[in-house]
């Protein structure tokens, strides 16, 4: 007897999308044994992603005094967190970390500030960035500034940005009890804008924010709607000083039935396992592949420290995947963490 998990991904192979009941379902038998959904997952990703890994970098041009209250954030101005405050990177600093990211084998390298929006100034510089990286190292120059309208849309496209992130980080349900100072149909509208405007979108979220399953399979399904090449799932490194800083974390192995779930609504994007995920994982972080992963940040985050870089190549490549540059989208997620 086939079981519901299986005939599930049975029609995901076939080219079926699964819709929200399917989806919540999923996550619910994980409750009981996630090892089945966790290989099905696995199973996908091979059909859809194969065996290479896309890497990733980002680099902070801006650090703190954010306007925004989102809970989980150690930038934002409303908490005492104690992290550095920083105004924008030069240039030349930029493409310095970028060529380090390029020899880690970084196929993207996102430029991320904190705040609303940039300033024409800043927008000015992040340009002029963009462009020194891409002749500098060939890395593809990805952008996380806030909010983003059409205007500036086009402009980062002028400069020689492939992709925008914009997360929508949980549902539209649970969004307003984790930030008040905008709305999700703000970030909708910014992801849209990315979209229409050439870019590449890379949209996911932050997960073990007081969430349930409901919230985080109508998370997938608004990610899926908004057309996003590239899905950064975030796990919840909690600061201290912020709301959520004495959170608890969830057990590694519900974070890699989300991961699987999000394999199942979405077995053609690539699924970039993000922030958060060292502390999270712990021991099972290689588990993240198997549970439908094809991405991962390398390096350091924005206010939190990564691991070393080799690490994370020897672990791709003892579970006999290929890290590095190769065809097909990669992305770069980030964690405000």
């Amino acid at each position: 007897m086939v079981s519901p998990v299986e005939r599930r991904a049975q029609q995901v192979l076939a080219g079926r999308q699964i819709e929200r009941g399917e989806a919540l379902a999923l996550l619910e038998a994980a409750e009981v044994n996630p090892w089945p959904l966790i290989f099905a997952a696995d199973r996908i990703r091979r059909r859809f992603r194969g065996r290479r890994v896309r890497l990733c970098s980002i680099v902070p041009v801006r650090l703190g005094r954010c306007s925004e209250n989102c809970h989980w954030c150690a930038q934002s101005a409303h908490w005492d967190t104690g992290t550095e405050v920083r105004g924008l990177l030069p240039t030349g600093e930029i493409v310095r970390l970028a060529r380090t990211a390029a020899a880690q084998g970084a196929e993207s390298f996102g430029l991320v500030s904190s705040g609303v929006r940039l300033t024409e100034d800043d927008l000015a510089a992040v340009e002029e960035a963009a462009r020194a990286v891409r002749s500098e190292t060939g890395l593809d120059v990805c952008g996380s500034f806030g909010a983003l309208d059409s205007d500036v849309a086009r402009r980062l496209v002028d400069a020689g940005f492939r992709r925008y992130n914009h997360n929508l980080e949980t549902s539209a349900r649970h969004f307003p009890r984790v930030c008040s100072t905008h709305t999700y149909e703000d970030r909708v509208r910014s992801a849209r804008a990315a979209i229409e405007a050439g870019l590449e979108l890379c949209c996911g979220g932050i997960f073990g924010i007081g969430e349930n399953d409901e919230d985080r399979v109508d998370l997938a399904l608004a990610i899926r709607e908004t057309g996003a090449h590239v899905v950064p799932l975030n796990f919840l490194y909690p600061i201290p000083g912020t709301p959520l800083g004495d959170a608890k974390p969830l057990p590694p192995l519900k974070i890699l039935s989300i991961i699987a779930m999000f394999r199942f609504v979405m077995p053609d994007r690539t699924i970039k396992v993000a922030g958060g995920r060292e502390q999270n994982l712990r021991d099972l972080q290689s588990l993240m592949f198997l549970a439908g992963g094809d991405a991962c940040l390398i390096g350091n985050y924005l206010t939190t420290q990564g691991r070393p870089a080799d690490e994370d190549l020897a672990m791709i490549r003892d579970l006999g995947l290929e890290p590095g540059r190769a065809g097909g989208v990669s992305g770069s997620g980030t964690s405000h963490a």
